[in-house]
């Protein structure tokens, strides 16, 4: 596991969003795991900027999303397709045929959930999985208690989770209590997982989850697990960590990092 901690929220986004950038450049049919929130929607500017400018082509990549509501349709205004189209698949040059995300209007939520698993495999896996990490340190929505061998379900949503979400549904109770998650062990089968995690309100959570023991109860402990995990920081966020300093002294003297200091 690599933590590097970066001075602003903004210097963060940037180089999450430099670091898939480069990655897509080196494999062209690059195959992204994505996610939502409020934490995301700047690496995607900065994704949408880079390709305007040329610095990188969407037009060979295919994305899978993390999660979606049930009984969402794709036009729904908080629907993750919606929130995808939004803030990056309609401003860059992706086939929008080439990203995936769960049918919320699935009839068969098993066979949808198997079904999206199934397309991830048959792709070859994800290359990286860009993951941010929830107010009760959850991947995807899964919530405390999750399996770490989890694949992709219908999960019901924790009261944490409600709440935090329901204020973008307008009336707030309108919000599904359901949503389809890539399971741990989905996004565990990613050959990397770059984790953002930034603001002081993640401070304690993201100490639990980097620092603290492997738990179900926190399933984003379960990247500690992962041979390949990124967690991108900003000095908020960073701000409980025992091992902050060793942290960036690794970062500005180790020369695998050279490129991005």
């Amino acid at each position: 596991m690599d933590v590097i901690i970066c001075k602003t929220s903004a210097d963060a986004e940037k180089l999450a969003a430099r670091m898939i950038a480069d990655a897509i450049n080196a494999k062209p049919e690059f195959k992204l795991g994505l996610a939502t929130g409020a934490t995301m929607e700047n690496v995607y500017a900065e994704l949408s900027k880079l390709n305007k400018e040329g610095k990188v082509d969407f037009s060979q990549v295919r994305s899978w999303n993390l999660d979606e509501y049930a009984g969402l349709a794709p036009e729904h205004d908080q629907s993750y397709r919606y929130y995808m189209n939004k803030h990056l698949f309609n401003n860059v040059n992706i086939d929008i045929r080439n990203t995936h995300l769960p049918d919320g209007l699935a009839e068969d939520e098993e066979a949808e959930a198997a079904r999206y698993d199934e397309s991830i495999d048959e792709a070859g896996g994800i290359d990286l999985w860009l993951v941010g990490i929830g107010k009760s340190g959850h991947v995807g929505f899964n919530d405390p208690g999750t399996s770490f061998a989890s694949r992709t379900h219908v999960a019901y949503l924790n009261n944490t989770t409600y709440e935090q979400n329901k204020i973008y549904f307008n009336p707030p109770e309108s919000m599904p209590r359901r949503a389809y998650t890539a399971g741990v062990g989905t996004v565990l089968d990613a050959k990397k997982v770059l984790q953002l995690i930034t603001g002081e309100r993640k401070a304690a959570i993201a100490a639990a989850a980097i620092e603290g023991p492997m738990t179900a109860m926190i399933s984003s402990t379960a990247l500690q697990l992962h041979p390949d995990t990124v967690i991108i920081l900003d000095e908020a966020a960073a701000a409980d960590l025992k091992l902050k300093d060793f942290y960036k002294e690794v970062f500005e003297n180790d020369p695998k990092w050279a490129a991005y200091r």
